[in-house]
């Protein structure tokens, strides 16, 4: 099947079957298992072994997960072909992001807190750090936008869902006229 991922700004096409996933058309081996009861992978890609922690984050298509390997955190953003194929069809694209709310993926501490109110940022910085299942996970921008308001401080802990800091949209940086 294939699929359409989005991470950091950059698609990438991937077809996964029988074994093996090719990623913008380089074959790799792979092979994935979940750990019961736990949010978290075994993923051995090309005889290299991660374990990677994955959790679906709210919306519908385009899917959107919340994923920790190595001790950072992706927001990436998943879109079979079928569907791809259909909004083209109707014109419709991905829905604009909403809310502007950057939410905790799972209950943690929070490690430290990397802007302040009023700062602006760019799509993919870094916002703030949460301590989880004994990783620190970096949340980063899903967009750009000046921070409005932060809801936590280091030390905190925080439930699932919890909202730890609020953009507003960027201002224009030229005025359209």
């Amino acid at each position: 099947m294939k699929y359409f991922v989005t991470l950091r700004a950059h698609t990438y096409e991937i077809d996964v079957g029988g074994g093996r996933v090719t990623v913008d058309g380089e074959p790799f081996e792979a092979h994935l298992a979940a750990v019961p009861g736990t949010p978290l992978y075994h993923l051995l890609l090309a005889g290299n072994s991660w374990t990677v922690a994955a959790q679906p984050l709210e919306g519908t298509a385009p899917l959107r997960w919340a994923l920790g390997a190595v001790g950072e955190r992706f927001e990436v953003e998943a879109l079979d072909d079928r569907t791809r194929q259909i909004q083209a069809l109707t014109g419709r694209t991905k829905p604009p992001a909403g809310g502007g709310v950057v939410k905790a993926p799972m209950p943690g501490l929070v490690v430290r807190v990397e802007v302040e109110v009023g700062q602006r940022v760019e799509l993919g910085a870094g916002l703030v750090v949460v301590e989880a299942m004994k990783m620190e996970n970096e949340l980063r921008a899903p967009r750009p936008g000046v921070v409005e308001t932060v809801h936590v401080a280091p030390g905190q802990t925080v439930d699932k869902g919890a909202a730890l800091i609020t953009l507003a949209p960027a201002p224009n940086a030229e005025p359209s006229g």
